[in-house]
């Protein structure tokens, strides 16, 4: 299980409930509102339950002096052939794309949400969103996460690049304020390499649940391939973020690390396999097992034809499959020793208590 369930819009999120993946649109629209329509209808598609975007101002986000005063590009922005702020500019989404963005996700029949990040786009897209997703870089910011928890919705809180320090001031920051929040593990390489596997540290997720037994956990990943996705399920989360697109080598910041329509319907696929399989803690005999019991299992079984009143010795008990209902089991070997038949029982035959006594 994992927390107690939240609501978003119309679906019950944590618990039993099936996993709720997100299909993070990011910047992958390319300044063209149509695209991001297509990638919305594209993503409800491959089994998305939510697109989401990101609004950002450039000049709200970064610094660009800040930026050149670096003296170089770090980690996935150093393959950006224009500056930081020039890329953050051509990413941003008009505030006047949201209710066209809403209305297409509506006629999807998915979830419309952003990460907003300053406090006006929070107040502009609350009217049209169900929940609110604050990224990894806000961790640090509470006057944002005050802000964004007492618009009173669900909260996904990613944590990508923080301390368990800084996890723990952020949790303690929404929650007085807002009970729904969905804590996800995260780490923000966007490089797409093969190395950050050994980054992402999923048994975060068991410290969290540890720490926040009742808080939904989820996963904000970045890395190819599904093996992410299914250990996170697998340890609780019942949230997946990934970014989407429908090519990966088209130019733009997120489309190299992103899932393609085809890449996410056989996560969501795996996914539900994966749930179906995890099942419930109580060991049992399952469903599909009660003939396997049969045929599988061995019992008492007469070695040799036994005459009535004849007292039943090792040498005379053969232990072999198959094992049919009410029939001796080999764990009670030591019981039946001793015994007497109480009619004649032929070779082969399966013993049950009533052809004995004494």
């Amino acid at each position: 299980m994992s927390g107690t369930p939240i609501r978003i819009a119309d679906r019950w999120i944590g618990g039993s409930n099936p996993t709720y993946f997100i299909a993070d649109i990011s910047a992958n629209h390319d300044g063209q509102l149509s695209r991001a329509k297509d990638l919305i209808f594209l993503a409800a598609e491959s089994g998305a339950q939510a697109a989401k975007f990101q609004n950002f101002r450039a000049a709200r986000i970064v610094s660009d002096v800040g930026f050149r005063s670096l003296g170089g590009q770090l980690s996935h922005q150093a393959r950006w052939s224009k500056s930081v702020f020039e890329v953050y500019q051509g990413a941003s989404i008009p505030f006047e794309w949201t209710p066209e963005l809403k209305q297409a996700c509506d006629q999807a029949g998915i979830h419309y949400f952003s990460s907003p990040y300053d406090f006006e786009a929070v107040d502009m897209l609350d009217p049209f969103v169900p929940a609110h997703k604050i990224g990894s870089g806000d961790i640090t910011w509470p006057e944002m996460l005050r802000h964004i928890a007492a618009k009173g919705k669900p909260v996904l809180l990613a944590t990508g690049a923080s301390s368990l320090g800084d996890v723990q001031r952020a949790v303690e920051t929404i929650l007085p304020l807002n009970p729904q929040l969905i804590l996800m593990q995260c780490n923000t390489n966007y490089t797409a390499s093969l190395d950050n596997f050994r980054h992402i540290h999923l048994r975060v997720l068991d410290v969290y649940a540890g720490l926040y037994p009742d808080l939904v956990l989820g996963l904000s990943d970045h890395t190819p391939g599904h093996a992410t996705v299914l250990g996170a399920v697998a340890l609780g989360a019942r949230s997946v973020e990934k970014h989407f697109t429908d090519d990966n080598a088209r130019e733009g910041p997120d489309h190299p690390f992103s899932m393609t329509p085809g890449t996410w319907r056989e996560m969501v696929a795996r996914t539900r396999e994966l749930e179906a399989a995890l099942g419930d803690p109580a060991k049992r005999v399952a469903d599909n097992e009660s003939d396997t019991v049969i045929v599988q299992r061995r019992c008492l079984r007469a070695g040799r034809d036994i005459k009535a009143g004849e007292r039943l010795r090792r040498e005379m008990i053969d232990v072999l499959r198959p094992s049919p209902a009410g029939s001796i089991q080999p764990y009670e070997l030591e019981a039946v020793l001793g015994t007497s038949a109480a009619a004649d029982i032929p070779a082969g035959e399966a013993l049950r208590w009533t052809m004995l006594r004494g």
